[in-house]
């Protein structure tokens, strides 16, 4: 796994160097620390190592520390480091520039260590956060999604049915007993079931219980037969099956390769 890199931008050689000193005895080798002079060196930089934060001052020759960012944001997208700007001057619009940019912190000169420190450490959390919500999005099933989208103009009934549904996945049911449960005959509710989520009963009912076993799987060490059945099926061979032919991968598979890639996301 790759360690988080650091990257400091900064024209006066003297406070790049002290912050460089601060952020290794800080770091102790768990990160690398990169620097630049000045925010083309920094984008070149970017091109041959993946960085994490940035620490840039916003008064710098050529490119100032804003258009920096919005150079870094056309560039790297959803590659975007997380930012901490540095300014001499207390400005309200170079803050308030920042923030639509998305920067996390915004520091103003004289610069202590400790703080520096603290602003790093506060930017990595936010990043760790960000990345832990990016790879719960990615458990998401993307027409399950599009099915909840639509939720707030369901019907009582329809909406009650999703309400059940949740909050029984770990038990068998059928479309008979939520019908009945929401006072429908089931034939009527199937097709205003379909109508309104623009999936069928049982593949919605299918996707929900997949869904929650996606979450299990990633978030939690219990075995593969406790969550086959806490996903309400009786055994753990007919739930494979299923989950191979939804995802094209394995249980066991699909853990190992997301909880990688949540593991990348805390180093």
């Amino acid at each position: 796994m790759a360690n988080k890199a650091l990257l400091l931008v900064e024209d006066e050689p003297m406070t790049r160097e002290g912050m460089r000193k601060a952020l290794d005895a800080w770091s102790a080798g768990r990160y690398p620390i990169y620097a630049a002079e000045n925010a083309r060196e920094a984008l070149l930089r970017m091109e041959e190592v993946d960085i994490d934060l940035v620490v840039s001052d916003i008064r710098m020759p050529e490119m100032n520390g804003l258009d920096f960012v919005q150079a870094m944001s056309d560039k790297l997208q959803s590659a975007m480091p997380t930012v901490i700007l540095i300014s001499g001057y207390a400005e309200f619009a170079y803050a308030q520039q920042a923030i639509r940019l998305g920067v996390v912190r915004y520091l103003l000169k004289p610069v202590s260590n400790q703080k520096l420190i603290e602003a790093v450490e506060h930017a990595l959390a936010i990043q760790a956060e960000r990345s832990r919500i990016g790879m719960m999005e990615r458990l998401l099933d993307p027409v399950l999604h599009e099915a909840h989208a639509q939720q707030d103009q369901t019907s009582d009934s329809v909406a009650l049915a999703l309400s059940y549904i949740d909050e029984h996945l770990e038990q068998s049911f059928g479309l008979r007993e939520v019908a009945q449960h929401v006072h429908l005959n089931p034939s009527y509710f199937s097709v205003l079931f379909k109508d309104e989520m623009q999936l069928t009963f049982s593949d919605y009912v299918t996707r929900r219980r997949l869904q929650r076993a996606k979450e299990l799987l990633v978030m939690t060490k219990l075995p593969i037969v406790e969550i086959a059945e806490k996903v309400g099926y009786k055994t753990a061979k007919y739930f494979n099956k299923l989950f191979k032919e939804y995802e094209q991968l394995s249980p066991g598979q699909y853990r190992k390769r997301m909880s990688a890639r949540l593991d990348d996301s805390d180093n």
